[in-house]
């Protein structure tokens, strides 16, 4: 199966897409840039693997520092750590712990996960892109995440691209995609193609508007190991799609002379890990009793918001919580797949903000064992088998598989330089170093032995 998706990679054919384009007048053209491309779930343990195939990411990796492993954040989930990767701070402080803001409706039905929330909303921590203003410097973001509606960022093309916005219109006129496919972007097309575009878009930004910090995320690598699995077949052709994007935005950095100024930064937001066993937790909590059907949905006081290898209890009414609390934790302490319930200061300690600090701040957090990921559902079975494995992630952040990837190379990074395991905490401050910008509150200190 590797042999054929590699085949499908490979055989594609070069886009066609002009490089050097004359800028809009408001390019940095001169100082340092910074692109920090992130490849979705992509595991640190891949990088072990000598047949992996991604020879741009094996040359940067060679040509400057990489970390053998970089912790992410808990939860591992993609939006609260690439969060972590512009602020240097953990979900106590950002707040971000789902891939959007988290709601709650007010008829006690199940809570909802909103991820078009403006950023002032839902990011509670300064960014580098608060930063760069401050300094004359500018911003672009190509599928970065808790990021809508960022003032501060001059050039964007989302996740759900807005096909009347500049940068979707310079692609248009390329040729590179048309305005109905726009419209349509994440409608039954395929995550290589989607990547694609995203490619086309950072090259667009980067040659044409020069920002002094590129932000650049590339999905599909999630996309398709949740589906088949960690480290699956599919998973390694996405690795080698991403590989090809990568090197296709990097030649277009080096036919428009930039390469000389160009920090690459290379990160995966968590790893990923196989399960065989679906736990439901809302079925536990309609059979406590908590969860009532009401004109044809559940609804309740308590609820959980499971993510694969984390599940977010929230306990709604206030009257009930010094009640309901101690019991729950006991209860899901004992069930089978659950490893722990963790509350109060043990959460503290995780990172997770504490109950009552935010309101996506969970009273009960919620991990399974090895093998085990939580889903939705309130129709099904408690625990449910699947075959074959799948893929998730969201475990604790000292769980080997979720470690994810950390390169540096390029302008301003020394060659040569293995790193060991790292927190990507440290990733935020290292940018603001190379960049001259403050992030005061970020907790860690910039990587200096990889800085020339």
């Amino acid at each position: 199966m590797l042999a054929f998706f590699l085949a499908v990679v490979l055989a594609a054919p070069v886009r066609s897409q002009a490089s050097h384009l004359s800028n809009d007048g408001m390019a940095a053209t001169h100082g340092p840039i910074v692109v920090l491309i992130t490849i979705d779930g992509f595991p640190a343990r891949a990088l072990k693997d000598p047949r992996l195939p991604m020879p741009t990411l094996r040359k940067l990796q060679q040509e400057g520092a990489y970390a053998q492993a970089m912790q992410p954040i808990n939860p591992s989930v993609t939006w609260p750590n690439h969060t972590t990767l512009i602020t240097g701070v953990n979900a106590a402080e950002h707040h971000v712990m789902a891939n959007g803001l988290i709601t709650f409706p007010t008829d006690g039905s199940a809570p909802e996960v909103k991820p078009w929330t403006p950023r002032n909303e839902l990011v509670h921590a300064r960014t580098l892109y608060d930063a760069l203003p401050e300094k004359g410097m500018s911003t672009g973001q190509v599928d970065w995440v808790a990021i809508y509606d960022a003032k501060q960022v001059q050039w964007t093309f989302a996740e759900e691209p807005d096909a009347d916005g500049q940068v979707a219109q310079e692609l248009i006129a390329q040729g590179l995609v048309t305005r109905d496919e726009l419209k349509t972007f994440g409608d039954d097309s395929s995550p290589a193609w989607r990547d694609q575009i995203w490619t086309d878009a950072a090259i667009d930004i980067l040659t044409r508007h020069t920002p002094n910090l590129l932000l650049f995320h590339l999905l599909q690598t999630d996309t398709l190991q949740h589906e088949y699995g960690a480290l699956s077949p599919a998973a390694y052709a996405a690795y080698a799609d991403a590989d090809a994007n990568i090197a296709r935005l990097m030649e277009a950095a080096r036919k428009a002379d930039l390469l000389d100024r160009i920090t690459f930064i290379i990160a995966s937001d968590h790893g990923f890990t196989d399960y065989t066993h679906v736990i439901h937790p809302n079925v536990a909590l309609m059979r406590q009793g908590l969860l009532h059907m009401e004109n044809g949905s559940y609804r309740g006081d308590v609820w959980i918001l499971p993510e694969g290898g984390e599940a977010s209890l929230y306990i709604r009414d206030n009257a009930k919580r010094a009640t309901l609390l101690p019991k729950l934790k006991a209860y899901f302490e004992k069930l089978p797949g659950v490893a722990a319930a963790y509350s109060g200061d043990e959460a503290k300690r995780l990172g997770i903000p504490l109950s009552g600090s935010s309101s996506q701040a969970p009273d009960l957090y919620l991990v399974p064992k090895p093998g085990y990921a939580f889903m939705e559902g309130t129709n099904e079975p408690l625990i449910t088998d699947v075959a074959p494995a799948r893929g998730a992630h969201g475990y604790l952040n000292i769980d080997a598989d979720m470690q994810a990837l950390f390169i540096a190379s390029g302008a301003h990074i020394r060659r040569g330089v293995e790193l060991g395991a790292i927190s990507n905490l440290s990733v935020a401050p290292t940018i603001a170093k190379l960049l001259d910008v403050s992030l005061p509150a970020a907790t860690q200190p910039p990587l200096a032995q990889i800085l020339q």
